[in-house]
């Protein structure tokens, strides 16, 4: 790492003399504005919007505004007269608990190593603010700026963090914060499982930018002349729920299936929108199954009717049969009276 600022925190009577290094980095892969045709590199001209003439950095000023036209310019001369006791030191202002800083208000971290021979009273300043369980609020100026920090311990190593000053911070002026919404307690008891559900320790090396490693590999598969494997598709998001308190159900059963623990009996609730859906799998599934067995209960009942058919002529002869007995019975009766 390269120090990019070099002073003294002031600590009562005591100064410590301190080197300043950038205590992050982005990760995020950059690109290069290229010519589609043949690649080569777009360059900017710092030029004049009066005379046209391009500018080096050397006759660039910085100006200010003022409206209607007229711009107030200030070089580096005007800034060199600005009386910023903190140019060069590390003021500690006061002592505070931790939790008493808002952490919005967190701007920029640094990390401080001793310099030269004061290790000792760096370590000190450390192991109080260990000790006393506070932050030292501090005043310190960067880039011409003067800005409000903390000093406190990471790692064994005093850690600055810029802060930004209160009138920097935006109010949230929402509609919603002047309604009258009142949450039932059934609702809240839910919400209070489910992140009871999904408590753990916070263990930042368990997340990963998946974008920014599915973005490198793309680069080194056009690099290598090689097929972009193409990653796996996230699950989308389920549709918002209608019932918010059947949606809290079926989140808490989720988050416990993927924890690995045990379903709470009648507790698997779907949403009105997933219920819909298996609702209507199981009708399809119903009448497909239905369908099959009408066709082949007609295709047995058909032979039924052709026996039928069939038996029907022997019906009639002797049908034909009883009727001519009956006709006959009269001749008996009058040969019985002669």
């Amino acid at each position: 790492m390269r120090a990019i600022w070099k002073g003294a925190v002031s600590f009562g009577l005591v100064s410590i003399a301190v080197k300043l290094y950038s205590a992050t980095e982005e990760k995020d892969i950059r690109f290069h504005q290229v010519h589609r045709e043949d690649g080569g590199r777009i360059r900017y001209k710092r030029t004049c919007s009066i005379c046209g003439e391009e500018v080096t950095y050397d006759d660039i000023a910085k100006g200010y505004d003022i409206g209607g036209g007229e711009m107030v310019i200030l070089t580096d001369e005007d800034f060199a007269e600005l009386p910023l006791s903190t140019s060069h030191a590390i003021d500690v202002l006061e002592f505070v608990p931790a939790e008493q800083v808002d952490p919005i208000l967190y701007n920029k971290a640094y990390f401080l190593e001793p310099d030269g021979s004061a290790t000792k009273p760096y370590v000190l300043l450390r192991d109080a603010l260990i000790d006393s369980e506070r932050v030292a609020i501090v005043k310190v100026a960067l880039r011409q700026r003067e800005q409000l920090a903390t000093l406190r311990v990471r790692e064994g190593v005093l850690l600055l963090n810029t802060m930004l000053w209160p009138d920097e911070v935006r109010k949230p002026e929402f509609g919603f914060l002047d309604e009258d919404l009142k949450v039932r307690p059934p609702e809240l008891a839910m919400a209070s499982s489910l992140i009871d559900s999904m408590t753990g320790d916070f263990e930042p090396d368990a997340f990963t930018d998946d974008y920014r490693a599915a973005l490198q590999e793309v680069i080194d598969a056009k690099v290598e002349g090689r097929e972009v494997v193409q990653p796996e598709e996230v699950e989308e998001a389920p549709a918002a729920a209608v019932d918010l308190m059947a949606a809290l159900k079926a989140s808490v059963e989720r988050a416990k299936a993927a924890r690995g623990e045990p379903r709470g009996e009648g507790a698997a609730e779907p949403t009105p929108i997933s219920a819909a859906r298996s609702a209507q799998k199981k009708a399809a599934e119903k009448k497909a199954a239905k369908a099959p067995a009408k066709k082949t209960a007609e295709k047995k009942a058909a032979p039924k009717k052709a026996a039928a058919k069939k038996a029907a002529p022997q019906k009639t002869a002797a049908a034909e049969k009883k009727a001519t007995t009956k006709k006959a019975a009269p001749k008996k009766t009058a040969r019985k009276t002669a």
